[in-house]
């Protein structure tokens, strides 16, 4: 069979992801999984949730205590439904402001021609979110890396570490690669990532995933982009969130794309230089040059992790831009060694690398960003303070 007949053959990920065939006819319909918040910025936010059968689904919503406004996905003028990953996207909202909303799935039953037969509608109770304020000046937010399929580690964690008293400490979340071994169905997404975070905070507060190399792997590890809404469905994107400009690079696979283990089917090199592209434009932009603050977000460092291929490559592509950006903080994962790395001859800003899943080597990052500075503590499951940093506004030239 010639390379493009077998690449002919992989599985087209909505489509598998959204597929009905293998929930039993017999088994009542529900919410799966959420809602999970995704993409929040001062006027809009993502919001997505599983169901078990193929449904029509909305989201009513409001300021305040209303729920007076309904929205609903669409794409080329066909609203989106027949599907069981829903992910809606609520535009014009007003900043600094809080919401409430609720989750509608109405089962769709078949066809018959033209008409369309409905079945039982869901609901879910009302929940409740806030916009960052336009002219944020400082949020809260945490860092998970290598969790590697013990999703006890997120409640462990967040109760321990995540709040002052009963007040959380966090306003949104990162899970920063490798929350799996190897990805194989949808339901090891659901109960070792999104649903702990959904029961402890992701249904008012948003998550980030960044792609660490073992999210690459598993014959499921292609569908996830369809669990999670990331901008134009690219795992590298920026974004700012009060006086921080985040960067977020996918330092893909540690092995070179001819290794035996993926099978001929990885082009992480092309992928690492295409995201060089990008972020020779990004740091060239205004929204990056006027922040106060500048965050990189990358699971394998191309510094401070061994000498295996990616590693090595990705400091070929991104390391001479990123001294370049004079970028402010980077924080990473991967080697399963927490540590702080100053600045030195190959990378003028500091390094951050979490822990492993292992008791006694799990980490907790806290950053807490204001207009003034960065204050950035790495906390151990024991409690224990194993990385600290506090950085100060520069002058930008």
């Amino acid at each position: 069979m010639s390379q493009i007949g077998a690449l002919s053959l992989l599985p087209v990920a909505p489509v598998l992801a959204n597929e009905s065939a293998t929930v039993p006819a017999e088994e009542k319909n529900h919410f799966v999984v959420g809602p999970y918040l995704q993409n929040m910025g001062t006027n809009e936010v993502t919001i997505m949730w599983i169901t078990h059968k193929n449904c029509f689904s909305w989201v009513e919503y409001g300021a305040g205590t209303f729920t007076s406004k309904r929205e609903f996905g669409y794409t080329n003028g066909l609203i989106e439904a027949n599907n069981r990953i829903n992910k809606i996207t609520l535009s014009g909202l007003n900043s600094g402001t809080d919401h409430k909303y609720r989750i509608v799935s109405t089962e769709i039953l078949g066809y018959k021609g033209s008409k369309v037969e409905f079945g039982e509608t869901i609901t879910s109770p009302l929940y409740g979110f806030k916009t960052p304020a336009e002219n944020e000046e400082e949020f809260k937010m945490v860092v998970f890396n290598d969790i590697h399929d013990r999703p006890q580690i997120i409640p462990q964690l967040l109760y321990r570490h995540g709040y002052t008293g009963n007040k959380r400490d966090y306003d949104f979340v990162v899970f920063n690669g490798d929350c799996f071994d190897w990805v194989t169905e949808e339901n090891q997404m659901v109960e070792h990532l999104i649903k702990p975070a959904v029961d402890i905070f992701a249904s008012e507060m948003p998550f980030i995933l960044t792609q660490g190399n073992h999210e690459c792997r598993g014959s499921f590890s292609r569908h996830i982009p369809a669990y999670f809404a990331y901008p134009e469905g690219k795992y590298y994107y920026a974004f700012t969130r009060g006086p921080v400009r985040f960067v977020i690079l996918d330092s893909g696979e540690d092995k070179a794309d001819d290794s035996v283990e993926y099978g001929g089917l990885s082009a992480f090199d092309r992928y690492r230089e295409t995201q060089k592209k990008w972020l020779e434009k990004e740091i060239e932009s205004n929204d990056f040059k006027k922040a106060p603050f500048r965050i990189v977000l990358i699971h394998i460092s191309p510094y401070h992790s061994g000498d295996w291929h990616g590693p090595m490559h990705g400091r070929e592509v991104f390391g001479p831009l990123l001294n370049k950006a004079k970028i402010d903080l980077q924080l990473s994962g991967h080697t399963h060694r927490y540590g702080t790395h100053d600045p030195d001859a190959t990378h003028n800003y500091p390094i951050v690398i979490g822990g492993g899943p292992i008791e006694g080597n799990r980490t907790l990052i806290k950053l807490h960003a204001t207009s003034k500075e960065l204050n950035l503590k790495m906390i151990r499951d024991d409690g224990e303070v194993v990385g600290k940093y506090t950085i100060p506004k520069k002058a930008r030239s």
